[in-house]
């Protein structure tokens, strides 16, 4: 065997581009018609934790809002309202975010659950790469979270033919694709969804 005959050329592979979408478009009818994402947190509205928890770990960060659009937008991220009328439920949300990014895949997370883990977007990553599936989606000991996942960015097309259909509930989607699950701490995903909760 010649020298150049044995010689492997290795091109690296680009690295996947994520980006995220913090999803603060529901009604918030469990905080009483209150904007989630706005609401006070230790000092701090929520949809802030989530910003600092997810910046690190993502290339881009999208937040889907519908109602006060020029708060949100002060965060320096693109706010993106439903592109589909009458509150849909979070997967417009996730629809319109597909739509607007460039990147590979989209990490999804809502706007009340403050205290995701450092390694969430790596490890949804990892785990989806490695089972060769469109979606990762992140749970506990005792329950799935299915609205913090990973879906690939090819994803679009079926997700709004599922919106189009008349679909509304993300594990119904969700249970159409090929996926796995990632265990965390359920510590990480208590979200506040009541007045109670901010306690």
């Amino acid at each position: 065997m010649t020298a150049s005959s044995s010689m492997r050329v290795v091109v690296a592979a680009d690295p996947e581009r994520v980006a995220a979408v913090i999803l603060a478009g529901g009604q918030g009818r469990r905080m009483g018609g209150a904007d989630k994402g706005l609401i006070d947190y230790q000092g701090r509205p929520l949809v802030e934790w989530v910003l600092e928890a997810l910046a690190p770990q993502v290339d881009e960060i999208v937040i889907s809002a519908n109602r006060n659009l020029e708060r949100y937008a002060l965060y320096g991220r693109r706010v993106l309202p439903d592109t589909l009328p009458d509150f849909p439920g979070p997967l417009a949300g996730v629809l319109a975010a597909l739509e607007a990014v460039r990147a590979d895949w989209l990490l999804v997370a809502p706007c009340d659950t403050p205290h995701l883990p450092a390694d969430l977007a790596l490890r949804l990553l990892g785990a989806a790469q490695l089972e060769g599936v469109p979606l990762a989606v992140a749970e506990d000991a005792t329950q799935v979270h299915y609205t913090c996942f990973m879906v690939r960015a090819d994803q679009r097309d079926n997700l709004a033919a599922f919106l189009a259909g008349g679909g509304r509930a993300v594990h119904r989607w969700q249970a159409g694709l090929s996926s796995t699950h990632v265990r965390f701490d359920a510590a990480c995903f208590a979200n506040l969804n009541r007045p109670d909760d901010l306690a």
